[in-house]
């Protein structure tokens, strides 16, 4: 049989897996996975079958559990399969019956995959299943990555059948005699890729009867030009972003202004942090404006500063307040030690150290409160005579907005802010001739 050796050649032309190794087929009933199960079986290749049971067509449903069971026995290969309550699943998760099935098929399978020692899940998808994603993709929005359509190995999924398209599939099936279980649900147009395989492909074909051979070229083209472009982005990317810390990174937005093209380099930067194309395009008309902007995906933020953007993880966690008492000796606030002690005046050295407050102990009223800044927050800071707000000082003193966030307030009970950790004391709480105790709050960590 011609598709036999096709297959082998496919298989170690693209390094599917190896000939020792065990793979689980996704059966369905459908004359594809069917198939498929008949060359793996012909090949001699170790595999099991598995079948999952949406209970979505009633009789169907258990008709091609039944059926494809029998197929196991037939072959002698061990069978897997579960029944999926997939409309419950749909629901409860507000995703459509269609995606439900797919994150259920996937998420069992992989579990009897690690379960039962199989090195890989192989899947059935052919050469016209890749037209209809491509123009899937295509209508509704895609960058490049969408443009090579399936790939023939992703992970520990593997498809061996992307050799064949489904004409061919349908002569080797009718040749061989196979018997298979043909979906209803096929026929039925409400589905996107059943009108395009219905309706739209055959026109296609009308206009190009090598639709198959044209799409798996474009294909092949296509991933290569991802790889191309993906070896660039990692290049600008490695250029770009200077590491602050392990989840942050600032990157001159004059250096971004020169990338050519803009909106594809920029996509591909900043894609794999989760900003979609809209946000980088509000993102790329913002960074000549006032910097405190702040641009958001699901985990990630991009503040536009002075100069510069800092990609930073989201860290939804808010450091808590922290009361100081005067016989507190020391405390931990956002993860930064501080340690506390009230000395006489008689024993006190003036330090011009940024990381310690030094404060006239009679002006204070306890509990102190340690905290993070807030909108609309003032002092005066040490050497002024009229007050500022923080957001200004922050401003002044180039701080970065996204590291406003990790700096101590150290609130009086009057509500006056007395030291901003790390940078300076307020001027009316200073020591003066008048102090008699001085309490001193040092930053250790």
């Amino acid at each position: 049989m011609e598709a036999l050796s096709r297959l082998q050649s496919f298989i170690k032309q693209h390094a599917l897996f190896r000939e020792e190794e065990s793979v689980l087929l996704a059966v369905s009933a459908g004359r594809d996975s069917v198939l498929m199960a008949r060359l793996f079986k012909a090949a001699g290749y170790r595999f099991g079958i598995a079948h999952c049971n949406f209970n979505l067509r009633a009789e169907e449903s258990e008709l091609d559990e039944r059926f494809t069971e029998e197929l196991a026995d037939e072959l002698n290969v061990p069978f897997y399969t579960h029944r999926f309550d997939t409309m419950e699943y749909a629901s409860a998760n507000h995703i459509s019956v269609q995606m439900a099935a797919r994150d259920l098929r996937y998420e069992w399978m992989e579990k009897i995959r690690t379960e039962f020692d199989y090195q890989y899940i192989a899947v059935a998808h052919h050469q016209n299943d890749v037209i209809e994603t491509m123009l899937l993709n295509l209508t509704r929005g895609t960058g490049i990555s969408g443009l090579h359509g399936i790939l023939s190995k992703k992970g520990k999924l593997i498809r061996p059948l992307l050799f064949l398209s489904r004409d061919e599939i349908d002569e080797l099936v009718k040749h061989e005699a196979y018997t298979y279980r043909e979906d209803s649900s096929n026929l039925s147009i409400k589905y996107s890729r059943n009108k395009l395989r219905l309706e739209v492909i055959p026109v296609l074909k009308e206009l190009n009867p090598a639709l198959e051979q044209t799409f798996e070229a474009n294909r092949k083209r296509f991933a290569e030009l991802e790889i191309l472009l993906e070896m660039r982005v990692q290049e600008i990317r490695e250029r770009l972003f200077i590491k602050l810390s392990e989840d942050e990174f600032e990157i001159s937005i004059a250096e971004l202004k020169k990338l050519i093209p803009l909106n594809t380099l920029l996509y591909g930067l900043f894609h794999p942090y989760g900003f979609t194309e809209t946000v980088l395009n509000d993102l790329a008309h913002a960074w000549d404006g006032k910097p405190g902007k702040v641009f958001h995906s699901a985990g990630y933020q991009l503040l536009v500063d002075r100069g510069h953007m800092i990609l930073s993880r989201i860290n939804e966690d808010k450091a808590e307040d922290v009361l100081l008492e005067s016989t507190t000796s020391n405390c931990i606030w956002n993860k930064q030690k501080f340690g506390c002690k009230i000395v006489p005046i008689t024993q006190f050295e003036l330090s011009k150290a940024e990381n310690i407050a030094q404060l006239d102990y009679d002006l204070l009223s306890f509990p102190l409160t340690l905290r993070s800044w807030k909108n609309g927050d003032y002092f005066q800071p040490l050497g002024l005579k009229q007050k500022k707000k923080l957001s200004d000082f922050f401003v002044d003193r180039k701080i970065s907005l996204n590291h406003k966030k990790d700096i101590g307030v150290l609130e009086n009970s009057n509500g006056d802010i007395v030291w901003l950790a790390g940078l300076r004391v307020d001027e009316r709480y200073k020591i003066s001739p008048n102090t008699k105790k001085v309490f001193i709050l040092e930053q250790l960590i």
